[in-house]
């Protein structure tokens, strides 16, 4: 088995680990700038970081679900299920001081990959 790798993210900023097989879609097709997208080779999965505008009438963990959703709008997702929304300590952020609060949700939405038409079980 391959050992999972760190990757950099948005030029470094920050890294995420990453599982054994994890391709970089830019190194593919052109990815939007707010945007770090990976695929899985064998399991057709996809993983996206997306940076996001703040939006002021949403907060806490009902602005990660606004966000999770409004993208999945976006995409035209004939799928979507919220896993689990957890806080992030302030004090596991590298940007320390720049927010009053972080949160990461993990989630599914089904979506056709470009010009692809979403397969009944393809998620």
């Amino acid at each position: 088995m391959e050992p999972t790798q760190d990757y950099p993210l948005f030029g470094g900023a920050f890294s995420a680990t990453l599982p054994p097989g994890a391709i970089d879609v830019s190194d593919l097709r052109p990815v939007p700038d707010n945007q770090e997208v990976f695929c899985h080779r064998v399991t057709d999965q996809s993983l996206i970081v997306e940076l996001l505008e703040l939006q002021a009438h949403v907060q806490g963990e009902e602005a990660a679900r606004y966000h999770f959703e409004d993208v999945a709008g976006v995409q035209e997702a004939r799928a979507v299920q919220v896993e689990a929304v957890q806080p992030l300590p302030l004090e596991n952020l590298a940007l320390r001081g720049c927010c009053q609060e972080a949160w990461i949700l993990s989630g599914k939405q089904q979506v056709a990959k470009e010009n692809q038409q979403v397969r009944a079980k393809g998620v």
